[in-house]
């Protein structure tokens, strides 16, 4: 599906079902969906993904991979994929078309490096609206503005040493911001339902802002005052 800078979000969400199904994983749009698109040799840093992949997979996270290479890597991915079957895709093949599904379905693109004099998939990833991890060499470095969380900048995450520890512990704020932080609002509710709505209901949230999208949440605080003029009550 085609999508724009205007509704990219719940377009993407219809990418990633899609490619989910296409390749045989647990179809669910809460799956944070990691892209691989590389040739599979030493230069690309898989042995660091290879030290580390018991904790870059989880329940909450699905691994897709994209390439052909040396046997070992081939291999390494198709024994993760046997394993951890939905949690890790391995297409060990050379697909534009796919690739391109992958770039458009992905929540985010690593790219570990050990060297890379330009790197081509960072800034494929920014076109599609795909987060790249990577490490800090190269064209990489030179492309990518690390998040700061304190600023609120940055277009990407990054780590400097060619470490498989220093790659994780990167990469988990990233994790962090899309699946564990939660969002508090306070949400207007009309007097009607306030014998209703208790403390601790699981609530589905739509905001106009994103369109169709269902966000899911539970009630912390009830406020006991309604207001006269508006004949509502907040919800936390």
């Amino acid at each position: 599906v085609n999508f724009n800078a205007k509704n990219w979000r719940e377009k993407k969400v219809e990418n990633k079902l899609k490619l989910q199904e296409e390749l045989g994983l647990p179809v669910d749009k809460d799956k944070y969906m990691i892209g691989l698109v590389s040739r599979l040799t030493d230069q690309k840093g898989l042995d660091l993904i290879n030290a580390v992949m018991e904790g870059i997979v989880d329940d909450n996270t699905q691994l897709v991979v994209i390439g052909t290479g040396e046997g070992r890597y081939e291999n390494m991915f198709r024994h993760y994929a046997w394993t951890r079957p939905g949690q890790v895709s391995a297409n060990i093949c050379y697909s534009n078309q796919l690739a391109q599904k992958l770039y458009a379905a992905a929540d985010a693109f690593l790219m570990p490096s050990r060297f890379e004099p330009c790197g081509l998939t960072q800034l494929i990833s920014f076109r599609y609206g795909t987060v790249p991890i990577v490490r800090e060499t190269g064209g990489l470095k030179d492309t990518i503005i690390p998040y700061n969380e304190y600023e609120g900048t940055g277009d990407g995450f990054s780590f400097t040493n060619y470490d498989a520890g220093d790659m994780y512990a990167m990469a988990q704020p990233l994790y962090t911001i899309a699946q564990i932080t939660p969002v508090k609002l306070n949400v207007n509710v009309s007097e009607s339902l306030y014998t209703q709505i208790k403390k601790g209901m699981n609530v589905d949230v739509k905001l106009d802002v994103y369109g169709d999208e269902v966000f899911k949440g539970v009630v912390k605080l009830v406020y006991p005052t309604i207001d006269p003029a508006t004949r509502t009550y907040i919800d936390e």
